[in-house]
């Protein structure tokens, strides 16, 4: 007995850009196995500091005079620090000095991080966000106390700040640089997509990725197409609230999991990106129109983005006549030719597979064959 084709997945049909460097190919494989087509484009890249100054710097600060505190952000930035260590002769004056201090570790990552070296936090947050390490701090008074804070490419300001504001001594520890991509061309072409609405959601991980790209935007004249497309059309998903921080402050509001984590990030857009689908009752079928592509009683049909174009026009205005001019308004780049609606309109049939979806009135335009009762549905609301 043949099995028929597969089932969609709850991300069939939509275009997801992924801004990640690290740990991209995860986050990629998680998107595509729900059935999203994905844009990746790094918009940074990490630079280890194994031979940077002020990270050495700090560490022989360290491994000579145990701070108070000693608060680790990441894994990855953990272990980077004390390979480094290693490589300068310092490995084992690091860990001495660590294990005299009050170690915070934000995350079970970081926990495994630090014990993995021979070490034991003291306390972890259980939200795993550092807002939660500032409060502790805090509220344990940080008045003349010494405290390291290793960072991971980001400066982390707000934190450091509220601590010297509080009396603080901050010793950071800056073990990666972030810096724009040796190779600008993926990102440009992520970006394009995002203005020509021709991508439905863009993840972050970190907050300087969303900086980057924002940067990236204004040095090509795109800041606005972008901030506009990004609050309307395509759906900015961020790992947690710090990485959505910039786009918080130009006004954009971005969905975000309530575990900071790559699956959930994922699992949320499984869940709002159909929620945005329109879905119709068209000539007996149910038609879902998704980003590129179009689900006809569940199955997929991939369409032309002149027919998708065509699509939306219509359905802007489900079971009314659509005239030929305004449709060929909303064909890209088909200049006052009405006949180029007529084969636009033939090719998106072909690509439905279902002629009846899209009915001709004569010396009119076109409208969709909607069910009656969809149709009285739609005038009444």
């Amino acid at each position: 007995m043949e099995s028929g084709p597969p089932a969609p997945g709850p991300l069939t049909g939509f275009t997801v850009g992924v801004t990640a460097a690290r740990r991209a190919d995860e986050l990629i494989a998680l998107l595509r196995r729900r059935g999203a087509t994905v844009l990746h484009a790094p918009a940074l890249r990490t630079v280890p500091l194994a031979d940077d100054s002020e990270l050495r710097a700090a560490t022989e600060e360290i491994a000579g005079r145990a701070p108070d505190v000693v608060v680790v952000t990441t894994a990855v930035g953990f272990r980077g620090w004390t390979e480094a260590a290693d490589g300068w002769g310092l490995g084992e004056r690091l860990l001495a000095r660590l294990g005299e201090t009050e170690l915070l570790a934000r995350g079970p990552k970081v926990k495994g991080a630090v014990r993995a070296a021979g070490l034991t936090e003291d306390w972890s947050p259980s939200g795993e966000s550092m807002a939660e390490v500032l409060d502790r701090l805090l509220e344990q008074g940080v008045d003349g106390r010494r405290i390291a804070v290793q960072l991971h490419g980001e400066s982390l300001p707000e934190f450091t700040e509220a601590l010297r504001s509080a009396g603080a001594e901050v010793v950071p520890v800056p073990v990666y640089r972030w810096l724009p991509p040796e190779d600008i061309g993926p990102l440009d072409l992520l970006l394009d997509a995002a203005v020509s609405h021709g991508l439905d959601a863009i993840t972050f991980t970190s907050a300087p990725a969303v900086a980057s790209l924002l940067s990236r935007a204004g040095e090509r004249g795109l800041l606005d197409g972008l901030l506009a497309a990004l609050g309307h059309d395509v759906l900015p998903a961020c790992v947690g609230p710090v990485t959505a921080r910039p786009l918080r402050a130009r006004g954009l509001q971005a969905v975000q999991p309530e575990r900071f984590r790559l699956g959930p990030l994922v699992q949320l857009l499984c869940r709002e990106l159909p929620a945005r689908a329109t879905v119709l009752p068209v000539a007996g079928r149910t038609v879902e129109i998704r980003g590129h592509a179009v689900l006809v009683d569940g199955e997929p049909r991939p369409v032309p983005p002149a027919g998708m174009a065509l699509l939306r026009a219509l359905s802007r205005r489900p079971g009314w006549v659509v005239p030929r001019t305004e449709l060929l308004r909303a064909l890209p780049g088909t200049g006052r030719d009405e006949h180029a609606v007529e084969t636009a309109v033939a090719r998106l049939r072909t690509a439905l597979g279902a002629p009846e979806l899209i009915r001709t009135v004569v010396k009119r335009g076109y409208r969709l064959a909607v069910d009656p009762r969809a149709e009285a549905e739609h005038a009444g609301g």
